[in-house]
């Protein structure tokens, strides 16, 4: 996932007080959690360091947590920077790194620019993995665990399609056009309306609106021109998914179908009242608990990376629908589950 910032690039478990306490702190500025594990031989003291504060990130200090405490990581910390900015996050990793951290899981903030700061890692002889997004190959980090997002927006359009009977008129809200990952998902919801040779027609694309402002203007001059219209809408941006659920649950509007992405509080109430058909929910407790996993594996246990092994690894995603919605915390969980279970045998060698 790439989030929106501002700039070129950016926008459970099973314990619902752990998760609404997880919420709340995602919201603040400046975060750190950090925990001290009592196993004498592993050696690793793990850094989660993320993007800046945003949702999205919400289930990764939990995550970081429950991986320790699972895995029997000696140390483990999960760190916010101040702001969406390299610098923040650099200067965050800089000092994590000179308290001894030796396993950096981080949500890149430049494709580019943060290819040099894990060159810096690695040249400390500190292990690192990318988390949430990718940055530009080559990188020198182990592996990047994040969504596939060109698959997830096929499949949200695909449900979407499905959810409207196979026929009717959609439009698609997306995040920045400067971001590679939007022409991608770009590319996706259109190979997914090709399939249905006219039975359903993509009327309109809308980007650049993944933030708050952008996408509830965006959303209101839709639905104003174009309500009685279309049938269907995807978004595969966070904020424009918010938008979407919270304009067609204030209108009551059960005519227009929303397949959304990511577990934002209104996206699921929408889902439960029957506003929005679904979501595409992007596991980040996934993504933080299977990277402080095998980066326990390599610091610790001497594992490496298999030759050959792909650098982008899917961290799954999750239809989040009326079927599932009363327990979707446990259905990512699920999925997170698999994908930890495997991850030594076909990605490692031990």
């Amino acid at each position: 996932m790439r989030i929106n910032k501002q700039h070129p690039g950016l926008r459970k478990l099973a314990w619902v007080a752990a998760l609404m306490l997880l919420v709340v702190l995602s919201g603040c500025g400046s975060q750190t959690t950090s925990t001290t594990g009592s196993s004498g031989s592993d050696t690793t003291k793990l850094a989660v360091v993320v993007g800046g504060p945003h949702p999205y990130f919400a289930p990764m200090p939990g995550a970081t947590k429950d991986a320790q405490t699972g895995f029997h990581i000696s140390q483990a910390t999960y760190r916010v920077p101040t702001a969406f900015t390299l610098n923040d996050e650099n200067q965050a990793i800089e000092s994590l790194a000179s308290q001894g951290y030796n396993a950096f899981a981080i949500y890149p903030d430049d494709a580019n620019g943060s290819n040099a700061t894990i060159a810096e890692l690695k040249a400390k002889g500190i292990s690192v993995a990318e988390i949430g997004a990718c940055t530009k190959q080559p990188s020198l980090a182990a592996f990047c665990l994040a969504t596939d997002v060109s698959q997830a927006a096929y499949d949200a359009t695909k449900n979407l399609i499905q959810a409207m009977g196979g026929k009717g008129k959609i439009v698609h809200l997306t995040g920045q056009l400067i971001d590679p990952n939007t022409t991608l998902r770009e590319q996706a919801v259109q190979k997914a309306v090709a399939e249905t040779n006219g039975a359903v027609q993509l009327v309109q694309t809308i980007a650049d609106i993944d933030s708050p402002g952008p996408a509830d203007t965006a959303v209101h001059n839709l639905l104003a021109a174009q309500g009685n219209t279309i049938t269907g809408i995807v978004a595969t941006a966070y904020n424009p998914a918010v938008a979407a659920a919270k304009a067609l649950t204030d209108a009551q509007n059960t005519h227009i179908k929303l397949i959304g992405i990511d577990t934002d509080p209104i996206v699921i109430k929408a889902i439960q009242e029957g506003y929005a058909a679904g979501t595409m929910e992007q596991n980040p407790y996934g993504q933080a608990y299977i990277a402080a996993y095998a980066l326990d594996l390599i610091v610790s246990h001497g594992c490496k990376i298999k030759a050959g092994a792909p650098f982008q690894i899917d961290s799954g995603t999750t239809l989040i629908d009326k079927s599932n919605v009363g327990n979707y915390v446990a259905a990512s969980q699920t999925v997170t589950q698999q994908i930890q279970q495997s991850f030594k045998s076909k990605y490692l060698s031990c």
